[in-house]
């Protein structure tokens, strides 16, 4: 017997060193962690439950048959973090280049299929080289597994990627069907073609880090939702990503114990300019009316703001127009940026909170050639949609169609409030002057004059919250230091809220 106990422990420890200590001392040279380092960093510690971990693959091609690792470079199982479960998967870069095989690609799909069955969020932890070319087709059959399961489980648990090294080719979809995706500056890629065959096919040449890095995707393609500068920091961001989300669809978000005394906040009444063409920045209002925010996609698409946060301890999806970039205005990638966030907090429950300041959609021929129509339409789509508690607050602008995207009370937005600095209309009041009034100040002695009366008058009357309030398009007129109580207890209200959209097969969101 105890031969036989002898022989587990020799197989659990060759399973534990990977490719071994030469492959683990050059991953750590390139400033990299080692698959179960990272594991032991994201989770609370001794709760790590392996799976797997004597897997091998089955291949005998290419000398293959005489070069067996335990695990087949990659790491599965369960574990918790702040006590609250997961599914994850590490790969193992020290073996194989933590290439994808039928074995390591079935390790993960296996525990995909357990994370649905047991309703539990699924991260994933990639550093791998790609699929397994010794193995040809069925590595990548393998990819499509991973594939159609990270579609399945898509609004059903919490999906998580982390770009921990290089991920090409077939490599890049599963982090992108994924819900969010962390990348490492210097030492993560991701691109569908590397630059070598860029400049074969196109000529460009192009590093590494321009065409895929995680700088690139954080500012430019909007791949990227979170990056960091190291290993470390992107475990802790994924930690507190999760400390603001539900375990999957049916389970309500977690909430933190909240106490205050005085819920009124002076120093809202003066963020608003008295200009309504000078920035400032909505941040600042986020920040004074949240206990925490953690922002998504904090580097692209900046016009318009996304993220976690915390009021009376409750966890809330936000997105807000941001004034201090483009006036807060709409364009194509804020659209998509804020329908995408919508659409995943509303598929686990997460109440959104609005922060209105926007002038309309940017105009131009590279946004109408580039379908601003059915882009916008994607956030129009998505609030409309949406059936979990939404609050908004309209700070200073709303106009036009900008108005009724941003979670209106016309698209099911269940409580509205507006500031008394809000102005809402169709055009900006010297825009809506200069058409109805066109003649009469052509006509004029003095066009400059006339055109300066009449815009006063205009926004005398129309640029101010009060006629959409006595329509009930506006439920309350605000004191701006009122907004956090009356946030807390429309949250509180709105937790039995029930709202349904008619019976489907799925809807066709305008993609």
């Amino acid at each position: 017997m105890e031969d036989k106990f002898k022989k587990l422990e020799k197989l659990r420890s060759e399973a534990l060193i990977g490719g071994g200590k030469d492959k683990t001392e050059q991953q750590h040279k390139k400033g990299k962690l080692t698959a179960r380092e990272r594991i032991e960093l994201l989770v609370d510690s001794g709760t790590f439950q392996e799976i797997d971990s004597l897997v091998t693959h089955r291949s005998q091609d290419f000398g293959l048959d005489k070069q067996k690792f335990y695990g087949d470079g990659v790491i599965t199982g369960f574990a918790k973090i702040d006590g609250r479960p997961v599914a994850l998967f590490s790969q193992d870069f020290t073996v194989f280049g933590g290439s994808l095989s039928e074995a390591h690609a079935e390790k993960i799909c296996k525990i995909m299929d357990l994370a649905l069955k047991t309703g539990i969020p699924i991260i994933g932890l990639n550093d791998s080289g790609g699929a397994r070319i010794q193995e040809g087709v069925i590595s990548l059959g393998g990819y499509a597994e991973i594939f159609l399961r990270n579609t399945l489980a898509s609004g059903v648990v919490p999906q998580i990627s982390a770009i921990l090294g290089p991920c090409a080719g077939g490599a890049v979809y599963s982090p992108a069907i994924t819900d969010f995706t962390f990348m490492v500056r210097n030492t993560s890629y991701m691109f569908v073609t590397g630059p070598n065959v860029v400049k074969t096919v196109t000529h460009e040449d192009v590093s590494f880090e321009e065409l895929g890095g995680a700088d690139t995707h954080a500012s430019k393609s909007g791949v990227a939702h979170f990056v960091f500068n190291s290993e470390v920091e992107v475990l802790e961001g994924i930690r507190k990503l999760f400390s603001y989300l539900p375990l999957n669809w049916m389970d309500s978000p977690p909430e933190k114990h909240f106490t205050s005394d005085n819920l009124i906040i002076p120093e809202l009444d003066k963020i608003v300019p008295d200009n309504p063409n000078k920035p400032y920045n909505m941040k600042d209002v986020i920040n004074l009316l949240t206990e925490d925010f953690y922002e998504v996609h904090g580097q692209y698409a900046e016009n318009i703001i996304v993220g976690f946060g915390r009021i009376g301890g409750m966890s809330v999806g936000i997105v807000a127009n941001q004034p201090k970039v483009l006036a807060g205005v709409l364009d194509i990638n804020a659209s998509v940026k804020g329908a995408r966030f919508v659409r995943f907090c509303d598929a686990f429950s997460i109440p959104l909170v609005v922060f209105v300041d926007v002038p309309g959609f940017l105009p131009g021929t590279e946004q109408e050639w580039n379908g601003i129509i059915r882009h916008g339409a994607k956030l129009l789509f998505a609030f409309s949609e949406a059936t979990v508690p939404k609050i908004t607050v309209i700070t200073r602008k709303a106009y036009g169609g900008a108005y009724d995207v941003m979670n209106s009370k016309h698209i099911r937005g269940d409580f509205n409030y507006a500031w008394p600095t809000a102005e809402i209309a169709v055009m900006g009041p010297k825009g809506a002057v200069e058409i109805i009034f066109k003649k009469e100040i052509n006509n004029a002695s003095s066009p400059e004059q006339k055109l300066k009366e009449l815009v006063e008058k205009y926004t005398e009357k129309f640029a101010n919250p009060y006629i959409a309030a006595e329509r009930g398009y506006i439920d309350e007129v605000i004191f701006p230091r009122e907004t956090k109580k009356k946030l807390i207890d429309s949250l509180v209200l709105l937790k039995t809220k029930v709202d349904n959209n008619p019976k489907k097969k799925h809807s066709n969101i305008p993609l």
